[in-house]
């Protein structure tokens, strides 16, 4: 039984939608419940908490969902919530849905967003880490990212199979925004010739060294993030200028590393963040992030978390020697 004042949460999702956020729900609910304390769920981000969108959230209707990708709160961005009138909306809702506190799950603009409602809302907020891209600091992985990486392997390696068919020049597009978290997880796991990300400036270099000579029976893959300044399609231009001859094709992988199933790791991160969360709430913290740092449960301010983060020197060293 509880007997902190907290008696009523409410919890969204917000930004992109990732594998593992499902999960995450069912874990905050299932371990509010035992506390003798209500969830209620906002749909479409802060969209939900502007309008009063809201549901009762329980357990046993969560747990059928673990295993789906996606998020059943749906998610949105709102640029209604950027502004200090849709802020002072949502601490309306909030006082007139008597909510003690509040959990959200998603990536660093969300985290932003808790940080500017924390000027004129005196609720604790926990955050959970939900984001693909895994470019979040104070977690080694955030929800989705092991899930993403997985399809985008599944996917490439079917690829590699075709293009080793035909000899040709494959260039893979796979999702990371500002991020080459997903690029060089898959790219090394698939064996690609160059994988190309927004945080490196000699990886192209390599690459046109490479393929300029490339005339052979094996296929040559390149996995390009989505945010690489150079981009798929200057890329493949740039191939072409040096070697001209090449076979070459463009596939972008896009919003299908997004949904399917969370893998088994997604699916334990979403149950011990879930749980971390209201159990740091329960404990009196507020305006701090749960992730897992070295398999233990970690709290990192929101202020930490919103700092820019890039790859880790281990990886770039990586990618150099496999890019080489």
């Amino acid at each position: 039984m509880s007997t902190n004042k907290i008696k009523h949460i409410g919890v969204f999702t917000s930004g992109g939608d990732s594998p593992g956020m499902n999960a995450a729900l069912y874990a905050i609910v299932k371990s509010a419940e035992v506390n003798d304390i209500k969830v209620s769920g906002f749909r479409k981000g802060y969209e939900g908490l502007i309008d009063g969108d809201l549901v009762q959230l329980k357990s046993h209707e969560l747990q059928k969902l673990t295993q789906k990708g996606g998020t059943m709160l749906k998610t949105a961005r709102s640029k209604r919530f950027l502004e200090l009138e849709g802020r002072k909306k949502a601490l309306e809702t909030l006082n007139t849905n008597k909510i003690d506190a509040l959990i959200a799950i998603g990536g660093d603009g969300t985290f932003k967003g808790l940080l500017a409602f924390s000027e004129i809302c005196n609720i604790p907020f926990i955050g959970i880490p939900g984001t693909i891209d895994n470019d979040i600091s104070g977690t080694d992985y955030t929800l989705g990212f092991d899930s993403a990486v997985n399809t985008a392997i599944e996917n490439i390696d079917k690829i590699k199979d075709t293009a080793e068919s035909h000899n040709r020049v494959f260039i893979v597009e796979v999702m990371g925004r500002d991020s080459g978290y997903i690029g060089i997880h898959s790219g090394l796991m698939v064996g690609a010739d160059a994988i190309l990300i927004p945080e490196s400036g000699t990886d192209f270099m390599y690459l046109l060294d490479k393929v300029k000579n490339y005339d052979s029976e094996d296929a040559f893959l390149i996995v390009v993030s989505e945010g690489d300044e150079i981009g798929a399609e200057l890329v493949s231009s740039k191939i072409k200028e040096v070697n001209p001859n090449v076979d070459l094709r463009i596939t972008k992988l896009g919003h299908v590393q997004r949904g399917g199933n969370p893998s088994a790791l997604d699916r334990m991160l979403g149950i011990r963040l879930g749980v971390a969360a209201v159990n740091a709430l329960l404990q009196g913290r507020s305006n701090v992030m749960a992730g897992v740092l070295n398999n233990q449960l970690h709290f990192t301010s929101f202020e930490e978390v919103v700092k820019q983060h890039e790859v880790n020197k281990e990886l770039k060293e990586l990618l150099e020697l496999f890019g080489k």
